[in-house]
């Protein structure tokens, strides 16, 4: 259903503020002054809320206050009572809960298990505490407290991505569906927007309707009568104790992520059956626009007085230009939450949008990023594409990109054209990563040549990941060579054009698969490919290796298996070895240099130690020391 019949399309560009508040309301003294006697929704989540497009709580409620439906937010409630719960009464249709722009667990803790100190979405200046673990859980056991039998929708990334039984790294076990756990009616998972404008209407139209039947959401049922032609993977409690069951189950939900070819998935639950409905198609660019062309304020709600919240800061002079992702990356969440198929707005849109930016205060001229998950797959797409019908058997990406893709960057470059010669704009930048395997030939080389001569501002974000092929080959990255090819064009650009840039790599250590050995090699080729300039600031880019829930590489993790091949795998599990792993690509920090060095030794490793040595400091270690970064997130 287009979520946009409610009230008509405004013309594409165009800030759309037909009955928009200026904020959705946080209190009862707001709702007053709307003339709101109540809530139809109330969102809460374990972010503050910031009206900023790049938050999924304020999309929500725009969107559904754009559709007629009063909504109003709750954020970061002490969750020790039921009292900041209450303030804006009991909803008409449903309280919607979401713990935020990130996975609560995730927000916590460093892979390592050490907690963090700071959370970007809290105030003041990312004090941490403000949200409990398992926030999702939580939030909806006090609602319930709060308002017996009201209707509870759970959404955002951690909802989603624990949508059916999963492997739960920080409890190193499988956990059941958190729809059981939080006791609620269903889940919206992905981006959403349609999904939870129907759930709306379908209560407002009956506010005992069972929800049945939406792309998009998961639900809990007594039998598992009239779901014709679904699937029934694995139960729970079989997942929880075979592992290869667990793998079934995993493979055969993972086949059907695709629209139009996914299919409704059933796990048994005891004496329940979780029920996920295929995933909704992608929005068209019409719906898309309509989305980004709402009224946000880009700014954090009045009520916190100017408290800081860093992770407005580093967004919030910047532009979302699409969604999706080709990629088929197995440590990523990107194709089970937004989809594989490229969703992008119109060049009008985008425009509008920076145009409204340069009138913002505080802006002084620069645009920091136009993009989304990669930079360079902007209106990126290829016959299949079109009819949103994505090959059920074949990645985009890997193990090389596809010949039938058409990714004309030379879209991209008009927009960001445009947006540069706006009255006020000083300098646009590309804030998101590319993928440098669609950089290629001709076209790719122009491309490249005028993203250095406008739109780096001295480094360009990429993310290689590894550099030995069997492990590129797990993580469904394409080959080394690849990277290397891009280095040499990156180089041979900037150099055409007087300009000494860098590069900014990202890197996982601990990966499954990953040997001690395989990141001594990496480490040798960072030190080989310095030239190109891979070493500044390399030391903060190391990404200690998180099993997200329903991503292939958790799976890889829990089981020890590569479920495509069926080969056995290394896995690094203890905490000593995968602090090691990441020191070994931090050889420049004399710490982490003693530390690798050391650690070695002791373990009989002295082949590897040597080899080590000579990418390090000159002088040897004393020091046995932690590195700092393997001590605190």
């Amino acid at each position: 259903m287009n979520f946009s019949k409610v009230n008509p399309v405004l013309s594409t560009g165009m800030r759309a503020r037909m009955n928009q508040p200026e904020f959705p309301p946080m209190s009862r003294a707001e709702l007053d002054r709307l003339g709101w006697e109540e809530c139809d929704v109330i969102i809460v989540t374990g972010d503050a809320f910031v009206d900023h497009p790049s938050f999924g709580s304020a999309i929500i409620a725009r969107v559904l206050i754009d559709t007629g439906f009063r909504t109003g937010i709750i954020a970061q409630p002490d969750w020790n009572s039921t009292k900041d719960f209450e303030p804006l009464g009991r909803p008409r249709l449903f309280f919607g809960i979401t713990a935020g722009n990130v996975d609560s667990l995730v927000n916590h803790y460093s892979p390592l298990g050490q907690k963090r100190r700071v959370d970007a979405y809290s105030p003041p200046t990312g004090k941490a505490g403000l949200r409990p673990n398992r926030a999702t859980i939580i939030y909806a056991n006090r609602l319930r407290e709060a308002f017996p039998g009201v209707r509870l929708v759970l959404g955002g990334i951690e909802a989603s991505l624990r949508r059916l039984a999963h492997y739960d790294y920080w409890d190193n076990k499988v956990r059941r569906s958190i729809l059981l756990d939080a006791k609620a009616d269903i889940i919206a998972y992905g981006m959403a927007e349609r999904a939870v404008v129907e759930i709306a209407r379908r209560l407002a139209a009956d506010p005992k309707d069972n929800l049945g039947n939406i792309s998009g959401t998961v639900i809990s049922v007594r039998n598992q009568e009239g779901f014709d032609n679904a699937i029934v993977i694995p139960s729970f409690e079989q997942v929880s104790q075979d592992k290869q069951a667990f793998q079934d189950a995993f493979m055969a939900w993972y086949s059907e992520q695709d629209q139009p070819h996914g299919k409704t998935i059933i796990q048994p639950h005891a004496d329940r059956y979780v029920v996920q409905y295929p995933p909704q198609p992608p929005l068209t660019q019409k719906e898309l626009d309509r989305i980004y062309d709402l009224p946000y304020q880009r700014k954090a709600h009045p009520s916190y007085r100017n408290q800081k919240i860093p992770a407005l800061e580093t967004v919030k002079f910047s532009i979302t230009a699409h969604r999706g992702c080709l990629g088929s990356c197995t440590f990523c969440t990107l194709t089970a939450h937004q989809g594989r198929v490229i969703q992008w707005r119109s060049s009008k849109s985008i425009v509008a949008e920076a145009r409204f930016i340069t009138q913002m205060d505080g802006f002084k001229g620069r645009i920091t990023d136009v993009g989304g998950p990669t930079a360079n797959m902007y209106a990126t797409t290829c016959p299949k594409l079109d009819r949103a019908e994505p090959c059920r058997n074949r990645e985009c990406l890997f193990p090389e990109p596809c010949p039938s893709l058409q990714n004309d960057c030379r879209r991209q470059l008009k927009v960001l054209e445009a947006i540069r010669h706006l009255p006020g704009v000083k300098k646009v930048s590309i804030g998101t990563g590319l993928r440098y395997d669609l950089i290629q030939g001709k076209e790719g080389r122009h491309y490249l040549t005028e993203l250095c001569r406008h739109y780096v501002s001295g480094q360009l974000r990429i993310a290689p990941e590894h550099s030995t092929n069997r492990v590129l080959t797990r993580m469904h990255k394409t080959s080394s060579e690849s990277f290397q090819r891009f280095l040499q064009l990156f180089d041979q650009v900037n150099r055409s054009l007087g300009r000494k840039q860098y590069l900014i790599p990202y890197y996982i250590s601990g990966f499954p698969g990953c040997t001690l050995e395989d990141m001594v090699e990496l480490a040798e080729h960072i030190e080989q490919s310095g030239a190109a300039g891979l070493t500044p600031k390399l030391i903060r880019q190391v990404q200690d290796f998180t099993p997200l829930p329903m991503t292939l590489a958790s799976l890889m993790y829990y089981t020890g298996i590569d479920p495509f091949t069926g080969e056995k795998l290394y896995v690094a599990r203890d905490i000593k070895e995968k602090k090691l792993q990441r020191a070994i690509l931090q050889l420049r920090d004399p710490v982490a240099f003693a530390y690798a060095v050391q650690s070695l030794r002791k373990m009989g490793s002295q082949r590897l130690a040597k080899r080590i040595t000579r990418l390090g400091p000159k002088s040897e270690p004393t020091s046995l020391r932690t590195p700092r970064s393997t001590r605190r997130s």
